[in-house]
């Protein structure tokens, strides 16, 4: 018998968050001091985020199902900060809303090595498989919440609109499958060249590719694929909207992007409506912010506008694009998370949400608190010389230098909306006075952590952008390469 050549190395992320998983809810068991939950969990995400950097000498592939290429590697490592982050604002919060945080924390290691798998996938299997994993931790953990029937509410909507993209998902790979003969991405590139287009069910791929987008775009929010999110964000416990909000994100893209470059050499006239689908994004997204009073569905209507944003650096469909967002899935991932953190550090241990009255004043009773919050708020409006600007400056620049001027314009022209309402709750903050049972609890270490990284990373991913750029450029040149 000949076995095959396994390379390990490229599963071990998910391989150590599996195990980590397995352990956490052992000791669970026995284990008193749940506090410790906690630590073993971030432990087991820096040697996730260990093995991933180990993966950076050269490319690997795992019996081309999965590939540890230069975009797999910096999504894996954005997914694991965020990871991170998220393990560690729930080390102070995970009691409020249940008793038992070991399954909590062993659900978020398993969406994390879910997500790791989506964004390293090289096999549409594989990329589902992922997507599954993930979704269905990320079901129990918006309904962790059991003190709150909001909580239950937003799983059972996350779940049953979950369940029917996971069914266009399914179907646009079988549709693919059935024009090309295959599920896997290289592939399906040579399949596809011009000089192969004599395949007797080709007119089946365009279809397949939009029952695809259906699927992606549930996952990213973006119009008409929305309706979960403010709904879903504001009824799961705050830790879990600050993490899927970013990883979520971070992981569907760079399976978008893989898959949009595996399809890139035949006509796509399909490009268009992704056009189409970020102006809708951006705009429906950042006006229907306006209205918001509950700051958890402010942020959740302003993430489907950054999806929209995001998504004008695909339409590029240069490397400036493509460079520009993946640079903005990783500046929005401290940005968002940050600001979701300061809400949890805000919001008061009985209740599961934070409005506008809670933070006026906020600048006289928490002055640390809300100065992070206005840089968080700040680089999500594109206030230079944060990370948020330069985000997108790259996307729009990209478009532009795609002949897709118009796009850009309104791109630039919703980010002067949306600059309302995040300016909004700054002048909020220093300028307004504190309503009469306006009260902040004291956040612990744990909570100042995630702000002051997430604030740091924002400042410092904005003034410092060469070496993250290089990474970045060497990781779209490397998915050019194949």
């Amino acid at each position: 018998m000949t076995f095959p050549t396994l390379n390990l190395p490229v599963i071990a992320p998910q391989i150590v968050l599996v195990a980590a998983a397995l352990v956490i809810l052992m000791v669970d068991l026995a284990l008193k001091r749940k506090q410790l939950l906690g630590w073993l969990s971030l432990v087991a995400v820096a040697g996730a985020f260990a093995a991933v950097l180990a993966c950076r000498s050269a490319s690997a592939e795992f019996q081309t199902m999965l590939l540890a290429d230069g975009l797999g590697l910096f999504a894996s490592a954005a997914i694991l900060l965020a990871a991170a982050l998220a393990v560690l604002l729930a080390m102070e919060r995970v009691t409020d809303f249940t008793h038992r945080p070991g399954p909590y924390f062993a659900l978020l290691l398993l969406a994390t090595a879910g997500m790791l798998a989506m964004s390293l996938g090289s096999d549409f299997i594989v990329i589902f498989l992922g997507l599954e994993i993930f979704s269905l931790s990320l079901y129990i953990l918006v309904g962790y919440n059991r003190k709150d029937v909001r909580s239950g509410e937003a799983a059972l909507k996350y779940f049953l609109l979950g369940a029917f993209a996971s069914g266009f998902f399914l179907y646009g790979i079988a549709l693919i499958y059935a024009a090309t003969g295959t599920t896997n991405l290289d592939a399906i590139t040579m399949g596809i060249l011009p000089q192969s287009m004599s395949l007797p069910f080709a007119p089946l791929l365009p279809i397949g590719m939009g029952l695809l987008l259906v699927g992606f775009g549930f996952k990213v929010a973006l119009v008409p694929f929305h309706m979960w999110t403010p709904d879903v964000y504001q009824g799961a416990p705050t830790p879990v909207t600050a993490f899927m909000s970013v990883a979520t994100k971070t992981a569907a893209f760079a399976a978008l992007i893989r898959v949009l470059a595996a399809v890139i050499t035949v006509e796509r006239p399909w490009l268009l409506a992704l056009a189409g689908l970020a102006v809708l994004t951006m705009t429906i997204g950042n006006l229907a912010a306006l209205r918001q009073t509950s700051l958890k569905r402010m942020l959740a209507y302003s993430s489907i506008a950054h999806a929209g944003y995001i998504l004008t650096g695909l339409v590029a469909n240069n490397e400036q694009g493509y460079q520009g967002a993946l640079y903005y899935l990783l500046a929005y991932t401290f940005m968002n998370l940050g600001a979701f953190a300061v809400l949890a550090a805000v919001q008061r241990r009985d209740e599961n949400d934070v409005t506008n009255e809670q933070v006026q004043g906020l600048a006289g009773r928490q002055p640390g608190l809300a100065l992070l919050m206005a840089v968080f708020m700040f680089g999500l409006t594109g206030i230079p010389p944060l990370a948020g600007f330069f985000g997108k400056l790259y996307v729009f620049s990209g478009a532009v230098d795609a002949g897709l001027t118009w796009l850009a314009i309104v791109g630039v022209l919703n980010s002067a909306i949306a600059a309302y309402y995040y300016l909004r709750v700054t002048v909020s903050m220093y300028m307004a006075e504190p309503a009469a049972a306006a009260e902040t609890p004291r956040p612990g270490v744990a909570a100042w952590a995630t702000v002051a990284l997430a604030a740091a990373a924002t400042l410092l991913l904005g003034v410092w952008q060469w070496p993250w750029m290089q990474t970045i450029a060497s990781a779209v040149t490397s998915l050019a390469a194949r």
